[in-house]
């Protein structure tokens, strides 16, 4: 679907639900430039997150039921507009071709774990990144080993496999071994009843017209080839259960 029409629909969309209240598709519309962390979305802002309401409503839930168990979740990463999530791009981008890697090889390096503008979750609101306070640790802590074993997180990511999907949280990108895509991330969650919804949205977007548009860094290693496996592994290859 072209950019126009997709704005058209969702202003169509919106006008309708006006009309019409008891159409049910009006509650989790979200705008494209919303989609691709350039609108304007309403948040809740506290305790070092920002999240959609219903998305943080669940969360403090959550926190409240770990905290009985002495877990006590820190949010390190929630909502990225693009300008964050392209600032990131940016830093790694410039230190990995300033290490001498080509422009294809820094960008495969980055989306071992980073999303290239305009294709976060993280820019709907919807999605965090967790550890857990009380887990004493050192240097960088969105580490997996420090999730497994005998490390620092461990004891959250075992209360978080029983318990997260309670409170409509579902890890997004597993340690399933046939999973391509971004590397096992055990502290990414994401709000189901929204996120679910936002990405059947985003999936009718024109993603190559969508990153050729902004310019990038390195975005003339964006061949069609290149995009066309990066929507499918990265965008699309995540727990199935956000997918159903």
């Amino acid at each position: 679907m072209k950019r126009r029409t997709f704005i058209t629909t969702t202003a169509i969309a919106t006008t309708a639900a006006t009309l019409l209240p008891g159409l049910s598709f009006s509650q989790n519309m979200i705008s494209e430039a919303e989609l691709i962390g350039k609108g304007n979305p309403d948040l809740v802002e506290k305790e070092g997150y920002r999240l959609r309401p219903e998305a943080a409503k669940a969360f403090d839930k959550m926190k409240a039921a770990a905290a009985k168990e002495n877990i006590d979740i820190q949010v390190i990463s929630s909502y990225r507009d693009y300008n964050h999530q392209n600032r990131i791009w940016e830093r790694k981008y410039r230190a990995y071709t300033n290490k001498g890697l080509s422009p294809e090889d820094a960008i495969a390096k980055i989306i071992e774990y980073s999303t290239i503008p305009g294709t976060s979750r993280h820019h709907w609101g919807t999605d965090l990144d967790i550890i857990d306070a009380n887990g004493k640790t050192s240097g960088d802590v969105l580490v997996p080993s420090k999730f497994h074993g005998n490390g620092p997180f461990c004891k959250l990511k075992e209360w978080l496999d029983k318990h997260a999907n309670e409170f409509d949280f579902y890890l997004v990108y597993t340690d399933l071994p046939l999973r391509q895509g971004f590397n096992y991330e055990p502290w990414h969650f994401s709000y189901k009843p929204l996120s679910q919804n936002y990405l059947e949205q985003y999936k009718k977007l024109d993603i190559k017209e969508v990153l050729q548009e902004q310019q990038l860094l390195g975005s003339k290693a964006f061949t069609p080839e290149f995009i066309t496996l990066y929507r499918q592994n990265n965008v699309l290859d995540i727990n199935p259960d956000l997918l159903s």
